[in-house]
This record gives C-alpha cells, structure tokens and sequence, in this order.
C-alpha cells in the first residue's frame, strides 16, 4: 500500500483545487492506519442519456481511487436532475419530469464502467432519500443554509442585479447537492471547477449536521467541440463516450486546432513528455495540425473502444469526409426542422437545407437541387422530395467552398408541416 503522502501526490495530479490538502493528507493517513477505505463522491445529473469526455477527467479521477483501495459512490441525480444545474445559467432551466430523467439515466451504469470497477463502484439515487423526506424535513433542511450564503454564488447575484427570474426552486440545487454528502457520509467530493459553490454547501452541510466535513477536489472543465463553451449536453457540443466509434472520430476531428493538445491533456490523460512531444510537433512550421487531430481522434477512439475500431473509424471518416478536399474546420449548427410526415423519423431535404442556412428559403433551396446545387455525404442531391434520416453525421455542401456537418444531437425536431 502507498503510503499517505504517495498517495496525495498521484490523486492531486491534475486537480486545479484541492479544499484543503492538508485535511485530504489527514484523512489518508488515517484511512490507512484503521484500514477503512474513503468514501468518494461525484454525482451526475441524467438531463441527457450521454455521459461525455468532460465527465470521463472526474470518472478517471475516481479510478485512481479504487485503486488506491477507496471506495466510490456516484450520484445519479434524479431529483437534482428535474431541477438542473443553475450554475452559469442567466436563465431558468426547463425542468424535466422525474419519468424524463429515470430514461435518460438507464444507460449511466454501463458508460460509467467503461472506466470506474464496478466491484468499487456504489450507484445511487438521490431520489432514494429526497422522496422520502416529508415537508418538515425539507424545512429543516433549508434552515441549515441562509440566503446571503445562497446569494454569494455570482450566477444568483448576477441575476438578482440584473433583474433576470431566479425561481425558489433553483435556490434548492446546491442544497440538495450538498445533502447528497450528507446522506451518504462522502469523505471526499469531486466536482469541476465550476462546481465549487455546490460542492463548499456540502462541505458547510456536514457541518451543520455535526459530521467532519468533506474533502472538495476540483478538476478542470473540458471545453468543447466548438472550442469555447464547455463541454454541455444541453448545448450540444459533447463527445459521449458511448457514441459509436465513428461519431467520436468524426466530432474530434471538428474541433478546433487551438484545443488539440488541450483534448490530449484532459480527454486522453496524456502527461509527461508526451504531452509535450504533441506539443512540440504542433508548433513546427509545416506540421499539419489535421495529422495530430487524427492521432488524437484514434487514442478517444481505442480508450472507449479497442485499437481495431479505431483505425476502422478513420477509415470510414476518409472515405466520407477527408479524401473530399474537406476544410479542416466545418461549422456543425444547432437547427430545428419540421419532421417528415412519411413515418421515417428523418426530415425533408429541402426543410434541412434551409434550416441549415445553405439557402434562404425553402423556394431557393428546390431551385438550387434542381441546378444541381448541393451535395450529400458526397453524392450530388437531385431529389426535392427526397427525405434525409439524421441518426448519423451528414454532411451537407453547397456549391464548391461551403459546408456544414449535421450531427444528431445538434437538430430539434417539430411537426409543422412544409
């Protein structure tokens, strides 16, 4: 067994925060010295089905864990869920039924491990004590926490100052967050950087429910595939790690160039002198940032998957995508677009043209097929009537020089008839 100190030094690496190291090294020691493994936690709100790359920087962190012989409980938030995350929201969030998040939460066990042992592994609901607790619990609860400590999360000031809805319901996130450490007794909590107002309530809940307090370790946020929000299933900009080996492939590769090395760092743990090889090679003149991005589209793919669905991914993405004389960036929109009415869950091209901004009316875009205008995956559209099912990327082109990648979770669907 490592020793505290060797087992602090592997477990910060690569956190951006630890609150605070001092007590994390207390806690190790005595953890070894009466053989009781700590109680990690990290919770996950099911508002989509996919777990993604920015989630998989903490899932790896609680493997070193288990590893080191600590037990981990992960959270599935389907009572947080129905409410969801206010953090850095400048509006309410839509709220989800508790039917809506249970779905979206059937899949998180087996994505979870991908990564974490599942003989380490303890999942949770925090719906297992919330929907037990009667009005008077929820009163003691919410006696435990003042509104001016509610108020010093910047997302809530903000919004206050600005005038901007802030509903009571969405002052109980953090709170509930932070009974999540109560309920199961955590030792040490994970969370994103963005996190640490919700994860300090649980640290100051252990407190008022006369329990040593939690250790909080913050890890880096994952921006992502744009290059600017972070990584989000609400935004839409996610690689989940259970997507089909092509999807991964397909949505590293339209990242940008500036976030390369950053996607090696924290989406592939890459350290050391690797790191810096990649980003050696990446400042030489002449070096083509595509040919790193395809080594780092193929190192996502082997870690979820295996090195042979790897290389099988890359070459179904050159066969569509790069042997095309494609550009390096390609824009991948968020649309809505009316359903077809012919039952096949997919959406009229010409609906989709437009929606995806390639033509300014639906008129222009029957004209421009007809002209023989615009390109499918490659292959020529001469079809108007034709319906397009949207369960993969497709990449649509317009003319010679523009092009825009539809990915699956980036459209909406209505159903308004055209």
């Amino acid at each position: 067994m490592l020793t505290a100190k060797e087992q602090l030094k592997v477990l910060t690496d690569g956190v951006v925060e630890t609150i605070k190291v001092e007590e994390l090294e207390q806690k190790l020691e005595r953890s070894i010295r009466e053989g009781r493994p700590l109680r990690v936690k990290q919770g996950f709100d099911p508002s989509a089905p996919d777990l993604h790359l920015g989630h998989a920087i903490g899932l790896r962190k609680l493997r070193q864990f288990q590893d080191l012989g600590h037990d981990v409980i992960v959270i599935i938030g389907d009572y947080t869920g129905m409410i969801g995350d206010p953090t850095e929201r400048a509006e309410t969030r839509p709220r989800l039924t508790h039917e809506q998040v249970r779905e979206n939460a059937k899949t998180y066990t087996d994505q979870l491990y991908k990564i974490c042992d599942p003989d380490r592994t303890e999942v949770q609901f925090n719906g297992d004590w919330f929907s037990r607790m009667n009005f008077a619990d929820v009163m003691d609860l919410a006696g435990r926490y003042t509104i001016a400590q509610i108020l010093e999360r910047d997302d809530f000031t903000n919004r206050f100052q600005n005038q901007q809805p802030i509903s009571i319901h969405e002052l109980f996130y953090p709170l509930m967050q932070g009974y999540d450490s109560v309920a199961i007794k955590s030792d040490v909590e994970l969370g994103a950087t963005e996190q640490k107002f919700n994860c300090l309530v649980g640290r100051e809940l252990q407190r008022a429910y006369a329990m040593e307090p939690q250790i909080v370790m913050l890890l880096p946020v994952l921006e992502g595939t744009d290059g600017v929000k972070r990584m989000s299933k609400s935004i839409g900009n996610y690689i989940g790690i259970s997507e089909p080996p092509k999807e991964i492939y397909g949505k590293t590769m339209s990242i940008p160039d500036t976030m390369i090395a950053r996607y090696f760092e924290l989406a592939v743990a890459l350290r050391g002198d690797a790191l810096a090889d990649v980003k050696s090679r990446l400042a030489e003149p002449g070096v083509n940032p595509r040919d790193i991005k395809r080594e780092l589209a193929r190192a996502l793919v082997a870690l979820y998957y295996d090195e042979g669905q790897a290389v099988a991914a890359e070459e179904e993405f050159d066969r569509i995508f790069a042997k095309k004389g494609l550009p390096d960036e390609i824009p991948e929109p968020s649309i809505e677009v009316p359903a077809a009415q012919d039952g096949t869950g997919g959406v009229w091209v010409v609906a989709l043209i437009t929606a995806a901004g390639l033509a300014g009316s639906n008129g222009e875009a029957r004209r421009l097929i007809k002209q023989g205008g615009f390109r499918l995956d490659g292959e020529p559209v001469r079809d108007v009537d034709s319906v397009v099912v949207l369960d993969e990327p497709r990449l649509l082109q317009a003319g010679k020089r523009r092009f825009v990648r539809i990915l699956p979770d980036n459209v909406r669907y209505h159903d308004r008839k055209v």
